[in-house]
């Protein structure tokens, strides 16, 4: 787009010329020149104005200068000095040469003229004066050396037609401003001058020149290079960039890439980044590094699409020898600069042939390999290569290089800590979570357990526990924290819970045993007196498949979402309890019950936690999940963890339950009242024998026989009316109960020699696969189980 100034643009002879060489501008400047008019000249192509033959090429390069002879419309030859410059494509036209030269440049002027006054030709720093057209009137000899031409040849051009460049436009509008404000204006930009091999940071600074009246009579303009002060910038830049950009996760992979995506383009062409096996060194990265050095690819990063400089794709392991940079930085415990021209890779370039094939075809030239090193250790070595920018590394590069790779290093390091921490802590999780769920007569259950994605694993458990009479336990709970701390206090917590279940502990019971272990391993984590932070949260439930009932209580976890046959899924209204550890607080338990086929969903908070909505929100999605309940209670675990849970994975752990259960027939199950009457024992085994035939359970009549006589005599011996026998059985197990109103709990003793009793229990517990008591509101209830033969099962 041309730009309107206010003076007079014919001063000037220009024309463009597209890369075909042709002609598609030609403004008054050039008609006063030679004489043609801009209709008969534009189109065609440029020899044609060339005296002699009228053949030419264009030059190479971004800017020419020299003298030519020129064809005037009245046939003569004029000998003109020509200034072109290489204009890039722009706003989707292709590229094309401005060709320029002045017609009527200005003499130097007078001693006394102002704008000669104002021309310090001795002063180092680069000084150029422009009258009130922009039209360069003088400059100094430094200004002449940054531009790369004398004085006599520029004079009476613009600085947009000596630059050529969109910076030069640029300069040029400033000093329009600093003309027409008469106001001091500085102007920052980076390019490459014609005396200059690169681009170079400059600061111009323009100030208005006035006469003796204060008239505004032109713009005189100060270039300093400023590279070394943009320099400490652009690499304050990039140390501010890696402190924000690398360490975003605790992922060592991913902190490895951070650090190669910062160091390219702004450092290096092509940058790999490979770490030290820890395995291969007892678990820990060793201090110091002898060659070879076994090496992990974890991330690389180029300025070409795809890294084709690369050799080894992330997750191969190389070998490097002594020789390599590798090894070489290493070993050493610093950086290594390696040039190629100078020879320092021959021997390792020869040794793999594929990497010298690679340098050779992108003319990788420069490498600097940065051991990464972080708490005394050493993890890994960063390379860095460069192809497409020219120049070496300096030793400014490698301070950055070594600052950032530092910084990047404690990151990796906490990433390498964490994941050994969190991968350690899984698997103390998994061996303390059950490893299968026991298939029993009550119900039929279902789990999953998911770590936290960023927090990584938790405390969160969940239990199936077999109990006496057909019943079984539920639980899920949560331990505050995450770690190996906290897979360890769940781990002790799960075993507490087992064990009070072992004794048949009511539901709120249970918890307040539970309550007061946490506030025990609280006072222990103190370690001065002071209190801990051990803190969790329990679902416990109770179901009995011959009466069909649960009894459920909680301490600061949800209560459990029910599906009955036929019906919509709801929570529980189960009365709320406490979290474990406050100690002294009261639980309460609640009865139910539950048609054969229900299925209970017991989970922990973290299954409603989602940054997406609010936790309340996400009991919707779980009954949705419920109400697509078909048969598969696995499907159904899946189905309800990819509803609620976010795609990033979840932000604590989870813990779910399923179970459906099952209801036990009544013609498996036969109650005796028993009379208080040792003389009426006999009958009561003869009905017990009898039963057994009708259950086909004929082959372990014997053994069942002796036990209810062993445990019907000592309740009538040492216990309380009213006293009841119950038999309950499913396909693979025979139950006896002897129930009585006393609460002493029989002991198993070893009896003397010439004792007259005292081996009743001990017989109980050589014939049947175990046995046990539980106190019932009632009283107690003594109970065996026998294993069916496979003819009977």
């Amino acid at each position: 787009m041309s730009r309107v100034y206010p003076f007079d643009d014919a001063a000037t002879a220009r024309a463009v010329i597209d890369d075909d060489g042709t002609l598609v501008e030609w403004n008054e400047g050039a008609r006063r020149l030679l004489g043609h008019p801009a209709d008969a000249v534009v189109g065609r192509p440029a020899a044609q104005l060339l005296a002699g033959n009228g053949t030419a090429t264009l030059p190479g390069g971004p800017r020419w200068a020299g003298t030519v002879g020129l064809r005037h419309r009245d046939g003569r030859t004029v000998s003109v000095w020509l200034l072109a410059h290489r204009r890039p494509a722009r706003d989707g036209s292709c590229g094309d040469w401005l060709v320029v030269t002045p017609l009527t440049g200005p003499d130097p002027g007078s001693p006394d003229d102002p704008l000669g006054r104002a021309a310090l030709i001795q002063s180092p720093c680069a000084l150029a004066v422009y009258d009130e057209a922009l039209r360069l009137r003088l400059m100094n000899d430094a200004m002449a050396e940054v531009i790369g031409l004398p004085e006599e040849r520029l004079r009476g051009l613009r600085l947009s037609e000596i630059g050529g460049k969109p910076q030069s436009e640029e300069l040029e509008q400033g000093m329009l401003q600093a003309l027409t404000t008469g106001r001091p204006l500085d102007v920052q930009t980076f390019m490459r001058t014609g005396g200059t091999d690169r681009a170079h940071a400059w600061l111009a600074r323009m100030a208005p020149v006035t006469d003796t009246d204060g008239r505004v009579r032109g713009v005189c303009m100060a270039a300093h290079d400023v590279t070394e002060n943009h320099r400490a910038r652009q690499r304050l830049q990039i140390v501010n960039e890696a402190s924000v950009r690398i360490g975003s996760t605790l992922d060592v992979t991913h902190t490895a890439q951070e650090l190669a995506d910062v160091c390219v383009p702004a450092l290096a062409d092509f940058v790999t980044i490979d770490l030290l096996d820890p395995d291969e060194y007892g678990g820990e990265p060793p201090a110091r590094i002898t060659a070879p050095v076994n090496l992990r690819r974890v991330a690389h990063q180029s300025v070409l699409r795809g890294v084709p400089e690369a050799v080894a794709k992330p997750g191969l392991v190389e070998v490097y020898p002594a020789f390599s940079p590798q090894a070489g930085s290493l070993t050493a415990g610093r950086t290594v600069r390696a040039s190629v021209a100078g020879g320092d890779l021959d021997q390792w370039l020869t040794w793999n042939p594929a990497r010298g094939e690679r340098v050779r075809e992108f003319g990788i030239h420069s490498w600097m390999s940065v051991p990464i090193q972080a708490r005394g250790l050493t993890l890994g070595v960063a390379v860095l290569t460069r192809h497409r920018r020219g120049d070496p590394f300096t030793d400014d590069d490698m301070l950055l290089a070594e600052e950032i790779t530092a910084r990047a290093a404690v990151c990796i390091d906490n990433a390498r800590r964490y994941s050994r921490e969190r991968d350690t802590a899984l698997a103390l999780q998994r061996s303390l979570l059950p490893r299968s769920l026991p298939r029993t007569a009550a119900l039929e259950a279902s789990s999953r357990y998911l770590p936290a994605a960023r927090a990584g694993v938790g405390g969160d458990w969940f239990d199936v526990i077999p109990l006496s009479g057909m019943r079984v336990a539920m639980v899920v709970g949560d331990v505050v924290g995450h770690g190996i701390q906290a897979s360890a206090t769940m781990g002790r917590l799960r075993t507490a819970v087992r064990t009070l279940a072992d004794i048949d502990l009511a539901p709120d019971e249970l918890l307040t045993h539970l309550d007061d272990l946490v506030v025990r391993l609280s006072e222990e984590s103190g370690g001065d007196g002071s209190t801990g932070e051990v803190g969790a949260t329990c679902l416990y439930a109770v179901y009995d498949p011959v009466s069909r009932r649960c009894t459920l209580a909680r301490a600061g976890l949800p209560p459990p979402v029910v599906l009955e046959p036929g019906g919509e899924p709801h929570q529980l209204d189960l009365p709320a309890g406490p979290p474990l550890g406050l100690g002294g607080l009261p639980f309460e338990s609640a009865e139910v019950e539950l048609p054969e086929g229900t299925v209970l969903a017991l989970y922990t908070d973290g299954l409603m936690l989602s940054p997406e909505r609010a936790v309340d929100a996400g009991r919707e999605p779980l009954f949705q999940a419920l109400r697509t309940y078909a048969d598969s209670l696995d499907e159904t675990c899946d189905r309800i963890l990819h509803a609620l849970l976010p795609r990033g994975g979840a932000p604590d752990d989870v813990a779910l339950l399923l179970a459906r259960t099952r209801g036990l027939p009544a013609s498996q199950v036969a109650t005796w009242d028993i009379p208080a009457d040792p003389a009426l024992v006999a009958p009561v085994r003869k009905q017990v024998v009898e039963q057994l035939e009708r259950w086909s359970l004929s082959g372990i009549a014997f053994t069942a026989e002796l036990v209810v006589s062993e445990l019907v005599t000592n309740a009538i011996r040492y216990g309380s009316r009213p006293i009841r026998l119950r038999l309950i059985h499913d396909a693979a197990t025979l139950i006896v109960e002897v129930s009585d109103t006393s609460h002493t709990a029989p002991h198993l003793r070893r009896a003397k020699t010439f004792d007259e009793g005292g081996r009743g229990l001990l017989l109980v517990a050589q014939l049947t696969q175990r046995w046990g008591s539980r106190h019932t509101a009632e009283g107690k209830t003594i109970w065996a189980e026998l294993g069916l033969l496979e003819e009977d099962q």
